[in-house]
């Protein structure tokens, strides 16, 4: 009796790969191989690139907390700190968008904290 192969989900696994590995590099997008190592290390970039991103997006909150806060001769560390102490329950994402786009209400945050 002769050998079966599964052919048809062989290739369409293959296919999958090659699809996922378009607009990369020469031999990266044609060999299936190379294409299946580079495809597995971008799926390992994208997943740290997604961490990475809401690091990024804290630390830029902050530095724009800091820049409303120093317009008031106060320290961003500080402002915090009150904050806390207050128990004023706004996140770091809100405040910068206040600081920037609501420079009223953020001076009234810092009156109410400072007073």
């Amino acid at each position: 009796m002769p050998r079966s192969t599964n052919s048809v989900s062989s290739r369409k696994k293959r296919k999958k790969i090659i699809k996922l590995a378009k607009g990369f590099y020469g031999s990266r997008k044609k060999i299936y191989t190379v294409a299946k190592n580079a495809v597995e290390k971008s799926f390992l970039y994208a997943f740290s690139g997604r961490k990475n991103k809401k690091r990024n997006l804290r630390s830029l909150w902050i530095q724009r907390i800091n820049a409303g806060t120093r317009t008031y001769g106060k320290s961003y560390s500080d402002f915090i700190k009150k904050l806390s102490y207050h128990n004023v329950k706004i996140n770091r994402k809100l405040l910068s968008d206040i600081s920037m786009n609501e420079p009223k209400v953020f001076k009234n945050i810092i009156d109410f904290v400072y007073s």
